[in-house]
């Protein structure tokens, strides 16, 4: 009698504590995937919440993982950082979540915190190609030109088909003054990706540096075929035509380009440049005031900022 009444009560005792348990890992599944629901949803603000308070419930290595990502995308990177400093602390030889973390500190200009990882990622797996291409963004942010190309080198021995590795590398020996050598390496990124626009400005300004002016127009324009919205492969072609003395062709092509994207403040800045050339004054005050009035913040209103009090008085003061 005296182990029945002994086993009725420790029942009772226990089964709360084991229904109090169930329960609060029930909550937690609902608010762990309610969360990654409104993640893949863009609901940020809400998948935030449902993680951080999944996470009161249990610490768990991977919703820890879902809300470092949606604090990314939510551009709070401090509060990405701080949780992944967290699972690096709980899994130091955990891969993925160093990349993270290396991706995360380049978003923050942190480039240089950035190597520590990289070295322990090329630790965990000296063949991942990935791991030295990230140690050579690094480098290259800190100034360590070779080791970055030494980098670049080693992760191409180990996939020749790393595109961005090619692309990178041919950037460095631009950079470099070895406009020869990055021609080779960014034609075999555009053999690998000939889809992509990247490669193709990349080369324009390789072929401009060669003062291979048609070629580099060449590819500025076949960028520009593949996304007529791209700014950069516009402003090149226009900046292109310019310095080499073609200030009408540069006026056409700017004024097609205005046409298509009628808020380019940078390309009525670009097309200013060019009629103050041709000695169109008030065509080119007029293109100025209207980059700047698309663009307060931009390049034509910081080149100007101090050097005049009335807004009036600037084709006076000799903008070009």
């Amino acid at each position: 009698m005296a182990n029945f009444f002994t086993s009725l009560f420790s029942s009772k005792s226990v089964q709360p504590e084991e229904e109090k348990a169930k329960n609060e890992m029930k909550n937690f599944d609902i608010l762990k995937y309610d969360g990654i629901r409104a993640q893949k949803m863009g609901q940020l603000g809400y998948a935030i919440k449902c993680f951080t308070e999944a996470l009161q419930i249990d610490e768990d290595f991977e919703t820890m993982n879902h809300l470092a990502l949606a604090y990314s995308s939510a551009h709070k990177f401090e509060e990405a950082l701080e949780l992944l400093n967290r699972m690096v602390e709980m899994e130091p030889d955990h891969a993925q979540t160093r990349l993270t973390r290396v991706n995360l500190l380049f978003m923050m200009d942190k480039d240089g915190d950035a190597i520590a990882d990289c070295r322990h990622l090329i630790a965990l797996d000296e063949t991942d190609p990935v791991a030295w291409f990230q140690l050579s963004k690094a480098k290259r942010a800190t100034g360590d030109v070779l080791g970055a190309l030494a980098d670049l080198t080693k992760a191409l021995s180990l996939n020749a088909d790393f595109t961005d590795a090619w692309l990178l590398r041919a950037e460095l020996l631009l950079q470099m003054k070895q406009p020869s050598e990055a021609l080779a390496d960014v034609e075999k990124a555009i053999e690998l990706m000939p889809e992509e626009e990247t490669g193709y400005l990349l080369r324009g300004r390789i072929h401009a540096a060669l003062q291979d002016t048609d070629s580099a127009l060449a590819d500025y324009q076949s960028a520009l075929d593949l996304n007529p919205y791209n700014e950069a492969a516009t402003l090149a072609i226009g900046g292109l035509l310019i310095d080499t003395g073609r200030a009408d062709e540069a006026i056409h092509f700017l004024s097609e380009a205005i046409e298509v994207q009628p808020a380019f403040a940078e390309a009525y800045a670009e097309r200013g440049r060019a009629r103050n050339l041709k000695g169109d004054k008030e065509g080119a005050f007029e293109d100025l005031k209207q980059a700047i009035e698309l663009n307060p913040e931009g390049a034509a209103a910081q080149k100007l900022e101090g050097e005049h009090t009335n807004f009036d008085n600037l084709y006076q003061g000799g903008i070009f």
